[in-house]
């Protein structure tokens, strides 16, 4: 078990204080993909399934209902999307989606591979953002593999594992800079770089504290990303309460949940659901799911919130080309060039990008159907940019190219 006596020499990795980055812990890339993770038979299946509107999931009543992951999409809400397709009168809308990934569950000791430990390990390492789903409610019928109900054990037991391999993986990476050093034409002072970088994050995760919890260097973050750490991806929490705690919005272990939040990784995000209205939301239909809604306040389904909240906490933004026949909501990543955007069109219109007419969200969202172009164009709120240009969220573009 790790140390988390969390002394002031140990909290002081998170609060190391850097010239402002421009770098990020994770891969660039517009097709980026989620884990829905946590300890077994937390009900992470019965969220994928409700999440993705999907029955890949096998949600059961035992442990290791899941051994393969599965994989599945959940359309991004847009209501940006709506609007702009009322605005240019297209025919259809066309939402970006996520690729959701439901992982097996984890056991303790998952890090020397007991129960399924290497198989959710491994699958973790090839998703760029993490669901950890915790279970906050009690029921004597539904089988807790530690046997009792205790989300901030649950989390640091997840947590720990994560941590166990990532420090497996940076003393394979210590051995391989090793053998590197004692090559005659090795560049010694990079290869020594990293070692003392490697060192720091050692310590780093020996005290408790995720890798995605730091305030890295651009030049060290080359380094981590890499490694392609656990510990490194974002994370949004969920803990899955019952339907009057999520009507509610109160939880009995809600508090404790927050406070291990706050003291390990701040930069994450908790939110409350329920996996049972979410799932009963799916399954009922027109006056039957009416009465269901009305039953328990309309609350709204979590879903939105939480996809929201998974892209912001992957820097992901969207954009839109609108016309008559389709408005298209494109994903990018946050500080993407406009060549970078048209690249997640189609990928030669990287290359052969010249120039986008664009238009912004604030100068749209007020605007009536149909569009009136050229009065936008009279005030000034048609834009021309070239290949320098930084797409931000709710821009409208028209993209010329060379081909």
């Amino acid at each position: 078990m790790l140390l988390r006596t969390f002394s002031t020499s140990c909290k002081a990795f998170a609060k190391k204080e850097v010239a402002k980055k421009t770098k990020h812990l994770g891969r660039a890339s517009n097709n980026l993909s989620l884990g829905v993770v946590g300890l077994a038979n937390v009900g992470k299946s019965t969220f994928f399934q409700a999440i993705t509107k999907s029955t890949l999931g096998n949600p059961a009543n035992y442990p290791f209902a899941t051994i393969e992951a599965e994989k599945s999409f959940v359309v991004v809400e847009s209501e940006k999307l709506n609007h702009y397709q009322k605005l240019f009168q297209s025919i259809k809308k066309v939402p970006t989606s996520l690729t959701v990934y439901d992982i097996a569950g984890l056991t303790r000791n998952a890090s020397t591979g007991q129960g399924l430990g290497n198989k959710f390990l491994s699958d973790i390492r090839m998703v760029d953002g993490v669901f950890h789903v915790v279970r906050g409610f009690r029921n004597d019928d539904i089988t807790h593999i530690e046997h009792s109900v205790d989300p901030v054990r649950d989390i640091t037991i997840v947590t720990d594992e994560l941590i166990l391999k990532d420090l497996d993986y940076i003393e394979t990476a210590k051995e391989s800079a090793r053998k590197t050093l004692k090559k005659p034409f090795a560049d010694k002072a990079a290869v020594e770089f990293e070692l003392e970088l490697l060192e720091r994050l050692s310590d780093t995760l020996y005290c408790g504290t995720k890798a995605s919890s730091v305030e890295w260097l651009d030049t060290e973050i080359d380094v981590i990303n890499q490694l392609n750490l656990l510990t490194a991806k974002p994370t949004v929490y969920l803990l899955n309460v019952t339907v009057p705690d999520y009507v509610s919005g109160t939880n009995e272990f809600l508090d404790k949940v927050k406070e291990w939040i706050e003291e390990n990784c701040p930069q994450d995000k908790l939110m409350l659901f329920s996996a049972e209205y979410e799932t009963r939301l799916n399954e009922l239909e027109s006056a039957d799911l009416q009465a269901y809604k009305a039953e328990n306040g309309n609350m709204p389904s979590a879903f939105p919130g939480i996809v929201d909240s998974i892209r912001d906490a992957l820097r992901l933004i969207s954009f839109y080309t609108c016309g008559p026949k389709e408005a298209h909501q494109w994903t990018v990543q946050d500080g993407s060039t406009a060549p970078e955007a048209a690249g997640a069109i189609h990928t030669d219109f990287k290359k052969s990008f010249i120039s986008a007419q664009v238009y912004k969200w604030e100068d749209l969202k007020e605007e009536a159907a149909p569009l009136d172009e050229a009065s936008l164009k009279s005030r000034g709120k048609q834009l021309r940019v070239g290949k320098t240009y930084f797409v931000e969220d709710g821009d409208v573009m028209v993209v010329k190219t060379g081909r």
